[in-house]
């Protein structure tokens, strides 16, 4: 299962898909901005947004899902700025009677790979707490923050996870948090009551899948010993067993240029400095070079499945069994046609 938000739980969503459809993504609610703040404005309820593009990854027909579901408005009082998916998330909550239940049916329609859930049905606000003392709130606010982030809270702060959230969490073979925003997508979900202790309960494999990018305003000058420790500061100790990291540096100085003047740089690492943190380090080329500098989903989903094989062996079924062989093999003919 993984936790987290925004567009880092998509990609790695793509390629955890190819493995196995027992995935459970537990998804941040904390958005205010664009179209899932106008929702959560005008509707009352959890943003939609960071759900919907979940659904998307998990879908069979991905490209043709994402053209759907992503299509935005145009023109149209009211209708302007809003994707479809978007709308039809609200409908649906609006039929069912809950923004959980209409998640629930949407995942049975369109038989996605996987499950997807908000790890709350209530909206939550994301107050940061900043080196001066200065207090700033809401997501949009937080991820713009011109000083580093001391402390990160929610309000309600005694706000309930879903019972199908502690559960697929208690079931889990593996728990990935990340890869995504440090303090607007995967720490909130830490801050949710009940959700850190059904972490260390789990006997699962722990993950934390650490940024490839600094994010500016957010993550300014973050090392991956930078990044564990706020999680761990925000969590508890144990709550990650192992640490992914990025070794591949890019190539592509345009893009990197690019970063640079919006000011995001590389995430670096010091592997001895995460292991005095008590974690494994794992170290992989997870860099997708386009036009972005993001993890490559392939890549990525391959690293933790092969950590997996290491602890487990071929767990489970013999089907489970020959699809990780199958993919695997699929995966060194793509990388070969790429060079």
């Amino acid at each position: 299962m993984v936790i987290g938000g925004g567009t880092g739980l998509s990609v790695l969503l793509r390629g955890l898909k190819e493995y196995t459809s027992n995935i459970t993504a537990i998804v941040t609610v904390g958005d205010d901005g664009g179209s899932s703040g106008r929702i959560r404005e005008e509707f009352g309820m959890v943003p939609v947004g960071d759900v919907r593009n979940c659904i998307v990854a998990l879908s069979d027909r991905e490209d043709l899902m994402e053209q759907i579901f992503d299509y935005r408005f145009r023109q149209g009082e009211g209708l302007d700025g809003h994707s479809l998916g978007n709308l039809l998330l609200v409908a649906m909550a609006h039929l069912t009677g809950s923004f959980h239940d209409a998640v629930s049916d949407i995942n049975e329609v369109l038989q996605i790979r996987g499950k997807v859930l908000p790890v709350t049905d209530e909206p939550i606000t994301l107050k940061a707490i900043l080196d001066d003392d200065t207090e700033i709130i809401g997501e949009s606010c937080v991820s713009q923050a011109e000083r580093p982030i001391v402390r990160l809270t929610i309000e309600p702060e005694d706000v309930q996870p879903l019972d199908e959230a502690l559960e697929a969490i208690g079931q889990a073979e593996a728990i990935v948090l990340g890869p995504g925003s440090l303090f607007t997508s995967i720490i909130p979900n830490l801050l949710v009551d009940g959700i850190v202790d059904a972490i260390l309960k789990s006997s699962a494999m722990k993950f934390y899948v650490c940024n490839v990018m600094t994010q500016a305003g957010e993550t300014d000058h973050f090392t991956a010993e930078d990044h564990l420790l706020s999680l761990l500061e925000h969590g508890r100790k144990g709550i990650v067993d192992y640490i992914i990291v990025n070794n591949h540096a890019a190539m592509n100085r345009a893009v990197l240029q690019r970063y640079a003047e919006e000011g995001a740089v590389p995430v670096t690492y010091k592997k001895e400095q995460l292991e005095l943190l008590k974690v494994k380090v794992v170290e992989a080329n997870l860099l997708n070079e386009q036009h972005v500098l993001r993890h490559d989903s392939v890549q990525l989903a391959e690293t933790i499945m092969d950590q997996i094989y290491i602890r487990h062996g071929f767990w489970g079924a013999a089907g489970w069994r020959h699809n990780y062989k199958a993919v695997k093999k699929k995966n060194r003919r793509v990388k070969a046609a790429k060079r």
